[in-house]
């Protein structure tokens, strides 16, 4: 298997992904996983299995203790595949902002090429103040 298949594979399940999030400021214990979900321990030693098999996280014993950390860098790959859509995303706001600026150049265009009746005239309103 791939790493981008192994990496989307192990992201699959909601539970994993909250996982990672948990994992995104610090390290934990996995009874401080564990205690953030209704499943049982031993799903959730499943779960962490499995993101451990796929690189995604390292575990490290420290006495009675496992504590669990994030391997950010294996999102690498799996966050530059899904950047292509970002882009063609990005490519059609551009397009979109592009068509945006000729209408507004073409009603502006029109609106000085239309002969105006009434001779439009700007009244500027100023407010006078006493001070003693």
């Amino acid at each position: 298997m791939d790493e981008l298949t192994e990496v989307a594979d192990a992201i699959a399940d909601p539970v994993r992904r909250e996982i990672l999030v948990m994992l995104r400021d610090t390290p934990l214990t996995a009874g401080e996983i564990a205690a953030a979900f209704t499943i049982s321990r031993p799903a959730v030693s499943r779960h962490l299995r499995v993101l451990r098999e796929s690189g995604l996280v390292t575990d490290e014993q420290a006495g009675r203790h496992r504590h669990y950390s994030l391997v950010p860098s294996r999102l690498g790959r799996l966050a530059g595949w899904l950047a292509q859509f970002d882009a063609e995303r990005s490519a059609w706001t551009r397009r979109l902002a592009a068509l945006e600026t000729e209408v507004h150049r073409t009603r502006r265009d029109r609106s000085r090429a239309e002969p105006t009746s009434t001779p439009r005239t700007t009244t500027t309103h100023h407010s006078e103040e006493n001070t003693a």
